[in-house]
């Protein structure tokens, strides 16, 4: 017939707790990712007391969106000498166009677009550069973005 009540220690800051069901709850933003360790959830009925074992929480980044990349096959090379043996593509992409850090390679002249997934939420940044047989590679392309909502 006693009333419990609930306490929680170690909670990060984005979440709520109830302390008189023991709930503990909320929606972590993107800025919230990380992993926060030692909750410890506490019950009373004001003359004993027991705690949960101490839980952790991760907030992870979901991927939430895709780009298609797509563009026309070049037929000459820098120097304006035709491309005979054209080989296959790299699409270069990041969160910086300055940065374009991930790549991919695509081998194969007939391709002229691609999906890429996984894409988590901000502004991309794509280039595309052509490679030969030789592996000889192209200057890249001007470089396009879209935002992942």
């Amino acid at each position: 017939g006693q009333t419990l009540t609930f306490r929680v220690t170690g909670a990060p800051g984005w979440a709520t707790f109830n302390s008189a069901t023991g709930k503990l709850s909320g929606t972590p933003g993107a800025g919230n990712v990380g992993l926060t360790e030692g909750i410890v959830i506490t019950v009373s009925d004001g003359t004993a007391s027991a705690s949960l074992p101490a839980f952790s929480l991760a907030v992870v980044q979901v991927a939430t969106g895709s780009a298609t990349v797509s563009w026309l096959p070049p037929t000459q090379r820098t120097d304006g000498s035709a491309l005979t043996n054209l080989a296959g593509y790299h699409i270069r992409f990041g969160t910086s166009a300055t940065a374009l850090n991930q790549v991919i390679t695509l081998n194969g002249s007939g391709l002229t677009s691609y999906v890429i997934e996984g894409l988590t939420t901000g502004k991309w940044y794509f280039g595309i550069s052509a490679f030969d047989a030789a592996g000889i590679e192209s200057d890249m392309s001007n470089v396009g973005s879209k935002t992942i909502p």
